[in-house]
């Protein structure tokens, strides 16, 4: 009963038609093998757990959006837009390690001492100013210059230089002669300018000009011209001609030549002296006009040898002072001073140009140029005429006058006003 039941309620079994041909158009493009699903997904067979591994599934698909987000208008700011364009500060380094990976304690900041490079800079011009000193005075030329002798002057109080300027053409090419007018070879060294400068204790300096042509007495020669005792006996017999004329001590002596004379005022780069008159002397080689004007070394040299002039030796005393003044004027100048490419030629051009006693150094130089930065006096000493003798047209000096004006200064005091040629 219930195989025919079943039998009837089964769902007769369609047949294929008879012209069916499996892959045609009636098929439905079915395999026999094929398996179809629910969801109308071809079937895939079971993969095993290892080729489910291999298998790399593509990630899932973005989500789609369906509208823009909402935006807020923001105003525009320059600085903000500089902000956002400018890229964003480095990280702060950290500290330092040390190989055990410690970081190294910070250092203590070091103080700073200004006082102590100022010392420092000191202690180097102290010592590079001493040094130079030495070499300058190892430059100096020194002779035996102040020699004793018999029945020599007592010490005076005071300080006494014995300044000479000879015509030694010493050092001088022909050339250096024709442009210094030295006029050549003449013999013997003579001497054109003799000062005499009293340095006392305390008041002004005095610095007194004795004419070359002064008939005094030379020891062993008699009577005769003051420059005669230099060609006579050098340095040594001037000298003592001076001290028994005058009756001075001298402590110190100095003595330049034609082409010391001119490097020392060409080391300046010339002084400013005002000429009293016009003065035009081939044999001196100058043409000056009166005034005040810048002269050069060969110019000064002529200036101050010169006697084309009324007073003749007169004026070129006169002259000589004035010289003096104006170069130490200039070399005593802070201009000078504080400029060592000034100082360092001027003090090398006059060490390897002066002669000086061998006692003498070049600290003993600056002291005198010092006292005589001061208020000088000028003068010379009292004249009282000329005569004709056999030494030639010689000066006499008043010897009540003179005599009057060497005590003074033999006992350190200012020569009195009356006595003082101006």
């Amino acid at each position: 009963m219930n195989g025919d039941e079943n039998q009837r309620n089964a769902r007769p079994r369609r047949m294929p038609p008879p012209n069916y041909v499996p892959g045609s158009a009636g098929s439905q493009h079915l395999k026999p093998t094929e398996v179809l699903r629910r969801d109308g997904r071809a079937y895939e067979p079971p993969q095993a757990y290892s080729q489910a591994r291999r298998q790399q599934q593509p990630p899932p698909p973005p989500p789609r959006r369906t509208h823009a987000p909402t935006q807020q208008p923001q105003p525009y700011r320059e600085d903000a837009a500089r902000r956002r364009r400018q890229p964003p500060p480095a990280p702060p380094a950290g500290p330092p390690t040390r190989r055990g990976g410690d970081p190294r304690p910070p250092r203590a900041r070091r103080k700073r001492h200004p006082f102590r490079w100022f010392l420092i800079f000191l202690l180097v011009l102290i010592v590079g100013s001493v040094a130079g000193v030495i070499h300058l005075d190892g430059k100096l030329q020194r002779i035996d210059a102040l020699a004793n002798y018999e029945d020599r002057v007592g010490d005076t109080p005071g300080t006494n230089w014995l300044l000479v300027g000879s015509d030694s053409r010493t050092g001088l090419s022909t050339d250096q002669e024709s442009e210094l007018a030295t006029g050549g070879e003449v013999g013997g060294e003579r001497t054109d300018t003799i000062m005499l400068i009293h340095v006392p204790k305390s008041g002004s300096t005095t610095m007194v000009s004795l004419p070359r042509d002064s008939y005094v007495s030379i020891p062993g020669h008699g009577r005769d011209k003051l420059n005669s005792a230099f060609t006579f006996g050098g340095s040594q017999l001037l000298v003592q001609t001076v001290e028994i004329a005058t009756g001075l001590h001298i402590d110190h002596y100095a003595q330049i030549g034609f082409a010391g004379f001119a490097g020392i005022v060409d080391a300046l780069g010339g002084i400013d002296v005002c000429v009293p008159t016009p003065l035009d002397d081939p044999l001196a080689g100058i043409n000056l006009e009166a005034g005040c004007q810048e002269l050069s070394g060969p110019e000064a040299l002529g200036f101050v040898r010169s006697r084309a002039t009324a007073l003749a030796d007169i004026d070129r005393m006169n002259n000589q002072r004035l010289f003096m003044a104006a170069l130490l004027k200039k070399a005593t100048s802070w201009s000078t001073l504080v400029n060592p490419f000034k100082l360092w030629p001027l003090a090398s051009d006059t060490a390897k140009s002066l002669k000086v006693d061998e006692g003498d150094h070049l600290w003993h130089l600056a002291r005198l140029g010092w006292a005589l930065r001061a208020d000088t006096v000028a003068t010379t000493v009292p004249i009282g005429g000329f005569d004709d003798t056999d030494s030639g047209n010689v000066l006499l000096w008043d010897k009540a006058k003179a005599g009057e004006f060497f005590d003074a200064l033999a006992s350190d005091q200012q020569v009195p006003e009356a006595l003082l040629t101006r």
